[in-house]
């Protein structure tokens, strides 16, 4: 299991990071890693927007899921049926956060032995042979001597903890109910909001300051494509309420 996580995803994440440092991050470390997570979740682009779109509109959805609840607390087979059918009306499917973090969680694991361990003299031994080990690693972000990347950094923890609070609030849905209304998926979802990013300034407090800019980036490459659903959504809602007034 170790030589596959090795071989698929620490090594070919590595030599990428270190090439992008060598060329077109000019021997910045902090650069290379805001390219190489831009080109992973370019790559990954597809999967993480079916992912926004399915919470978005399970987010939506919640209204619907606590009618079908209520009318249905004492079936709860007929209540999975109504489910179901509620499911494949608008396309999604329940399992693709699920999916989501399994293709994550490796990527994720391997960034962060990537990130601890890049300093170190035999991290380059990892090295394919067509990619020249660089003299030494700048960890100074852009020069400034305020953000070593090796080093934890509550500055950085701070923007990304931001960030995570942003880009959740963006994924909810308007509501004027009174919370004690809401579904408790709802509910608990618009507690998350301000839970993750507490969560997340707790673990990067510590963390070397490259993860954090690793988390930034993709917390803002979140927010695009959050943006982008919120519009596609909208846009449908209103083409429908369109339809409906012509009816």
């Amino acid at each position: 299991m170790s030589s596959l996580y090795n071989n698929f995803f620490y090594q070919p994440l590595f030599n990428l990071l270190i090439f992008l440092y060598k060329t077109v991050a000019l021997e910045d470390l902090g650069l290379a890693i805001i390219l190489l997570t831009i080109l992973i979740r370019t790559i990954l682009y597809p999967l993480f927007q079916r992912s926004v779109r399915h919470q978005a509109v399970m987010q939506r959805l919640q209204p619907h899921i606590k009618k079908i609840q209520e009318e249905h607390k004492q079936d709860k087979e007929a209540q999975g049926r109504a489910m179901l059918d509620l499911y494949r009306t608008h396309k999604i499917n329940p399992l693709s956060g699920f999916l989501l973090l399994l293709v994550q969680l490796p990527i994720l694991i391997a960034l962060f032995h990537i990130f601890r361990d890049i300093l170190k003299p035999e991290a380059l031994t990892s090295l394919y042979s067509f990619v020249s080990p660089p003299a030494h690693i700048n960890t100074l972000f852009l020069g400034f001597s305020l953000i070593p990347l090796e080093k934890a950094s509550i500055v950085v923890a701070v923007i990304a903890a931001l960030a995570q609070y942003y880009q959740a609030r963006l994924a909810l849905p308007k509501s004027g109910s009174n919370t004690k209304d809401l579904a408790p998926a709802e509910r608990i979802g618009r507690q998350m909001v301000f839970l993750t990013p507490v969560l997340t300034l707790i673990f990067l407090v510590n963390l070397p300051a490259a993860i954090g800019f690793y988390w930034i980036t993709t917390s803002l490459f979140s927010i695009l494509q959050q943006w982008i659903v919120n519009r596609e959504l909208a846009s449908k809602k209103e083409n429908n309420d369109r339809l409906e007034g012509i009816r």
